[in-house]
């Protein structure tokens, strides 16, 4: 991270895939927050479907700058995220700067189009438009209390133990090559980076697309996947065959088409993106 001495305490609320390794790679101040018990040194237990009260290790109000990244999904039973809510209401202070894990699926579908942030967003499913209305959340929020509010709108991430082996080895299909839209997605060590360098206070505040870049296909992904593994490739079908097949969730995925300007990523954010062929991410990966 650049110019981390300037940061006195990082919160990250939500310790789960991502959190735990942004945890991992934070300076000493920091603590990470979670719904689970996880052990470990600056780990704290908060419910935010039933918040008793801000954790004792960051229960005093202190003088030292407070920074959060927020990767807790939005609640599925009231809009705008009560969950956002209730940790805004539960915070000691306000902090100086807040990272917010969004999705890129607050575009919604662009006809393979390529979207920069400044399109307005046009979510066209129910996790999606939870998404859009918590982003509206916090800006509001953070305009009031002279917050710096960055955005991450984030693609598919991957990793170790995300690359989807075990629908390999059961040999659930995938959509043909010719049926395929772009593929985004992002490995989990490059959205650790892009957290670190939205957490530096010489990054500007805003919404940054992040991605790897590498547009490939998720049929692609998955038979690079089975290839490196030394697994059989799954079947392959039409996207007709797929409409009948595949759950209504995974439809949604694959009918959405966009491609994402990262102009700003490279430009402003600068998180030094690790993995930008995919096939590399999978075999450090595995």
């Amino acid at each position: 991270m650049r110019n981390n001495d300037q940061l006195d305490t990082t919160v990250v609320v939500g310790i789960g895939y991502t959190g735990q390794r942004l945890l991992a790679r934070l300076p000493a101040t920091r603590i990470g927050l979670g719904r689970t018990n996880i052990r470990g040194e600056r780990v704290a237990q908060l419910d935010l479907d039933h918040p008793a009260s801000w954790p004792a290790p960051l229960a005093e109000p202190g003088q030292s700058a407070l920074s959060i990244v927020y990767t807790v999904p939005p609640s599925t039973v009231a809009e705008p995220d009560p969950r956002i809510q209730r940790l805004l209401g539960l915070l000691p202070r306000v902090p100086q700067r807040f990272v917010y894990i969004s999705t890129t699926g607050v575009y919604g579908d662009r006809q393979g189009a390529r979207v920069a942030e400044t399109a307005k967003p046009a979510p066209a499913t129910d996790r999606a438009r939870r998404r859009s209305h918590a982003e509206d959340l916090l800006r509001k929020w953070s305009a009031e209390q002279d917050v710096d509010l960055v955005v991450l709108r984030v693609p598919g991430i991957y990793g170790p133990g995300r690359l989807g082996l075990e629908r390999i080895r059961a040999g659930h299909p995938i959509l043909r090559e010719q049926d395929c839209n772009p593929g985004n997605r992002i490995h989990v060590d490059d959205l650790v980076s892009c957290c670190l360098a939205a957490l530096d206070r010489g990054t500007a505040p805003g919404i940054y697309n992040v991605a790897d870049g590498d547009e490939r296909s998720s049929s692609w992904f998955t038979l690079e996947v089975a290839r490196q593994a030394g697994l059989a490739a799954p079947p392959v079908i039409s996207r007709a065959a797929a409409e009948q097949q595949f759950s209504a969730a995974r439809l949604s995925f694959l009918n959405e088409s966009r491609r994402l300007d990262l102009g700003k990523m490279h430009g402003v954010l600068r998180p030094g993106i690790k993995y930008t062929d995919a096939a590399d991410g999978i075999a450090a990966s595995l």
